[in-house]
């Protein structure tokens, strides 16, 4: 018996909303992604993080090259606090929703 895929709908709609909101508290990380098994929204949200990384890296490089200080910027720290709530907050809703429909 050749063995099927289960519905991506359904997997959602059984994982826990609260778990997937918490793990994605984690900026970056996307675990809650990968619990939801949301893979497009992993890989998107990871490469933004990666991408506000790269550009507080090159930020604080800039920052030593021309000053000589090396401090880290607090508006690379928020951005990513910033993006693990929204990521939070969606993963949570669209797992009630699946739940609901």
């Amino acid at each position: 018996m050749p063995a099927t895929d289960p519905d991506p709908r359904a997997l959602l709609a059984a994982s826990a909303p609260w778990l997937g909101g918490l793990l994605n508290l984690l900026p970056g990380l996307g675990t809650g992604y990968i619990y939801q098994r949301r893979w497009r929204a992993y890989w998107i949200s990871t490469g933004l993080a990666s991408g506000w990384a790269l550009l507080g890296a090159l930020q604080v490089r800039g920052a030593v090259e021309a000053e000589g200080l090396g401090q880290p910027s607090p508006i690379g720290l928020a951005g990513l606090l910033l993006l693990g709530l929204i990521t939070a907050t969606e993963a949570f809703l669209t797992a009630r929703k699946a739940r609901h429909d």
